[in-house]
């Protein structure tokens, strides 16, 4: 009976500190399974450090490793999403290469994957990031999960194992702006959620900022909720009512009172200054929509490659 394969996943942007560690541990990791046979896919997002010639080096070594060049940055969303519709394995499991993803957890995941769970996710109990980050997290899951017509999973980042039938799935969306967690949650299969402690980077400084975790929130706001446009509707009826109240007293006061009210212009501009302000916000709200799907209309492919090692010709999926 042939072997199962299962393939491991890599994306990596600038992680020269830990390439060679994350691949050696997910290849002394899978040799411990000896009922498997496997790959390992390393999708590089255009580094400019030494990555691609370690992984040049690292893909000569094991021809189990393969590797994919991009040609620039394609960011945090399309380069790993391209990356699972290349592999060629029974199952997938995506693993990030700073090690914040445990090389552990892949005999749990396989466990369950045999029982007939189609997705495997591993879903963050805590984190050994700062406090205030965690529960910054756990705040914004919570405010997705309220507002999104689809289930979201938790503090899930797409670490987890999905089956060749959903990875299927993924190369036949062709949404050029996917986010792979409201994927999960929406068109996945039979699921197990495994909770655990998301260690911090083993090496280098992370890639992610204050403006690429607003990119994330917003891909997921403008995707699955229509929160954003509700509240503006709201709170514009809700602006409205207040200032038609307002100058309702004030023209009451001013018919009583008509020599001693004197109202000045400073609540009209407050009243100025803050509607505008709403509007304001709003306005850049509905230009995320409006973004997101400009993105999806232009129909761009997720990435263009450069390079690809110890990839036969044929197995190249189309895009």
């Amino acid at each position: 009976m042939a072997k199962k394969t299962v393939s491991i996943m890599i994306p990596c942007y600038n992680e020269e500190e830990n390439i060679v560690a994350i691949t050696d541990a997910v290849v002394r990791q899978m040799e411990q399974l000896p009922r498997y046979d496997y790959e390992v896919v390393v999708i590089d997002n255009c580094s400019t450090d030494n990555t691609r010639p370690l992984l040049r080096e690292i893909c000569a070594k094991n021809k189990k490793i393969k590797a994919i060049f991009n040609v620039k940055n394609f960011g945090q969303f399309n380069s790993p999403y391209y990356g699972l519709c290349q592999t060629s394995g029974d199952c997938v499991i995506p693993i990030c290469a700073d090690f914040q993803d445990p090389v552990e957890m892949i005999p749990e995941f396989l466990k369950y994957w045999e029982e007939g769970y189609q997705i495997v996710c591993g879903v963050k109990k805590s984190s050994k990031e700062r406090k205030i980050m965690y529960k910054l997290r756990s705040l914004y899951y919570k405010l997705i999960k309220k507002f999104s017509a689809v289930d979201q999973i938790e503090h899930f980042t797409g670490f987890g194992l999905y089956d060749k039938s959903f990875i299927e799935v993924l190369r036949q969306l062709k949404d050029p702006t996917p986010f792979i967690r409201g994927i999960v949650a929406e068109l996945g299969g039979r699921r197990k959620e495994v909770p655990y402690e998301q260690p911090l980077r083993r090496a280098g400084k992370t890639h992610n900022n204050w403006y690429t975790l607003y990119d994330a929130a917003m891909l997921s706001v403008t995707s699955y909720t229509k929160a954003g446009m509700r509240i503006a509707v709201f709170a514009g009826l809700g602006m409205a009512l207040i200032s038609f109240l307002v100058g309702l007293v004030y023209l009451v006061m001013k018919l009583i009172y008509w020599d001693r009210f004197d109202a000045g212009q400073a609540p009209t501009i407050i009243i100025v200054s803050l509607m505008c302000s709403i509007l304001l916000a709003f306005m850049g709200f509905l230009g995320e929509y409006i973004s997101a799907i400009n993105m999806r209309m232009m129909h761009r492919p997720l990435v263009v490659e450069e390079e690809r090692i110890n990839f036969d010709e044929e197995e190249k999926k189309e895009e």
